[in-house]
């Protein structure tokens, strides 16, 4: 039996990230402590981070929530002092959600979060097994966010 390809292994490691228990685990250590957030709205949190102000329906697109529960739970997040609505400077019709200092000092708290924890996972390894992981890791990142990198189909790098 040949062993997995390497695509293959990305493959099944990243549907165990992207389970929800594995993300929820995450959220659960993320939001200890920090006013406001809960694992539902911290989605629409980090995704506002990310993206800079932005409409709902342009979050929720980002984030892969639909644009009702993108609002509820930044209606949510408005009312810990996290998220603010502002005009839209392209359209005064519109309004934008953007982060409040709050809101960025709360990013940042979970963010540090994150990386201890990750820094912890790590911990083992040895640093330059880490480094290399983490460059491989930014690296494959990078080319996910070219859609040119890939073809039609979804499918394998272009040549």
């Amino acid at each position: 039996m040949r062993s997995p390809t390497p695509g293959a292994r990305v493959e099944a490691a990243l549907g165990t990230l992207l389970l929800r228990s594995t993300r929820a685990r995450l959220y659960d250590r993320l939001i200890e402590g920090v006013d406001g957030v809960d694992v539902t709205t911290y989605p629409v949190l980090s995704g506002l981070a990310r993206t800079g102000p932005t409409s709902a329906s342009r979050l929720a697109e980002a984030i892969g929530l639909d644009r009702s529960a993108t609002t509820r739970y930044a209606t949510r997040l408005e009312a810990a002092g996290l998220v603010r609505r502002a005009v839209d400077h392209n359209d005064a019709r519109a309004t934008q959600l953007e982060l409040t200092a709050a809101g960025r000092a709360a990013v940042a708290k979970m963010r540090k979060t994150l990386s201890s924890a990750f820094d912890e996972l790590l911990g083992s390894w040895s640093m330059a097994r880490a480094s290399r992981f983490a460059t491989g890791l930014e690296h494959f990142t990078e080319q996910l966010q070219n859609p040119a990198r890939l073809d039609a189909r979804g499918g394998g790098p272009r040549s």
